[in-house]
């Protein structure tokens, strides 16, 4: 199984290993990174944005213009940001390392 690695705000590491298929949003969850994920993964809302590790960044399928539009609400957006409802895990990511904004997150995880 793949595995993927959050690096929280405090630089904490959570590594977490899924089946493939997960998002990265329920990825977080099945950690007990407590992100936020208002809209239950249905990308109507930025709370389970992440910014992708730079190395990581250009492996991931390109952003749907949806998700551009999303990205566009998400608090503290960067170059590197998506939203974790949106990247799928599949075997050829294990390894992939995302930043948790501050701003995703209910509590200080």
């Amino acid at each position: 199984m793949p595995t993927v690695v959050f690096v929280l705000p405090s630089g904490r590491r959570v590594a977490v290993e899924v089946e493939p298929g997960t998002t990265m949003l329920e990825a977080a969850r099945q950690a007990g990174v407590d992100i936020e994920g208002a809209c239950g993964g249905s990308m109507a809302c930025a709370t389970c944005h992440l910014w992708v590790a730079e190395d990581w960044f250009d492996r991931l399928p390109e952003a749907t213009p949806e998700e551009e539009d999303m990205l566009d609400l998400a608090a503290d957006w960067a170059p590197t940001s998506r939203l974790g409802c949106q990247i799928r895990i599949e075997p050829a990511l294990d390894g992939l390392t995302v930043r948790v904004p501050r701003s995703s997150l209910l509590s200080d995880g």
